[in-house]
């Protein structure tokens, strides 16, 4: 929903409202603009102002409270009923899968959104380092095939179709941070020293 505060080295001097609830006063006053006639559901990510732990909770009343009270707040995941089923998923576990596969980038979000159905659970612990909460239920497993799975997270526009399932990142409307350069240009040399050791022991 916001950037948030603190998310990465450096992010102080890129935001224009350095108070997290002012940008959410600012989100809502764009959100409250939209026709009601078109319905909204939010879902929280990584930047938001709820436990970064994954399944993340629904926004607070502090938050939600500043918005319509048509709106339609859901925890991440959360599987949704519009007429057709729709996981709605941030998508902070493409960063490993990324990190894991060769050939895979940021550029193309539909392959590692793909994957997620490969291993029969979006999130898996295959995939999740270290950013899932303890709970007596895996929130995780995909035992409902939805027919679409909308993610975000990698700030780029991806449509594909795995098996029944469409999958959409829908991308975003902000420009890529000097943070996220950063990290695109870490991963690839990380690809490249991975191929090359593959490349080395193969010999």
């Amino acid at each position: 929903m916001v950037d948030g505060i603190g998310i990465f080295p450096g992010q102080d001097k890129e935001l224009a409202i350095s108070d997290i609830y002012e940008q959410y006063e600012k989100a809502a006053e764009y959100l409250n603009a939209v026709p009601k006639h078109i319905k909204i559901i939010i879902s929280p990510g990584n930047h938001d102002a709820v436990r970064q732990a994954e399944p993340q909770p629904r926004f607070p009343e502090r938050i939600t409270k500043m918005f319509r009270n048509d709106f339609i707040f859901v925890g991440n995941p959360a599987m949704v009923d519009i007429g057709v089923k729709v996981l709605i998923y941030h998508g902070r576990s493409m960063d490993d899968i990324i990190a894991s596969i060769p050939g895979f980038s940021y550029n193309e979000p539909a392959k590692p959104m793909n994957e997620m159905f490969k291993t029969s659970a979006s999130f898996t612990d295959i995939w999740r380092e270290s950013i899932d909460s303890p709970e007596k239920k895996d929130h995780f497993v995909i035992d409902e095939i939805p027919d679409i799975l909308h993610c975000g997270h990698v700030h780029t526009v991806g449509v594909s179709r795995y098996r029944d399932v469409l999958t959409i990142n829908s991308g975003t409307w902000q420009s890529q941070t000097e943070f996220q350069k950063r990290m695109t240009l870490c991963l690839y040399r990380q690809k490249l020293l991975l191929l090359t050791c593959l490349e080395w022991n193969t010999k």
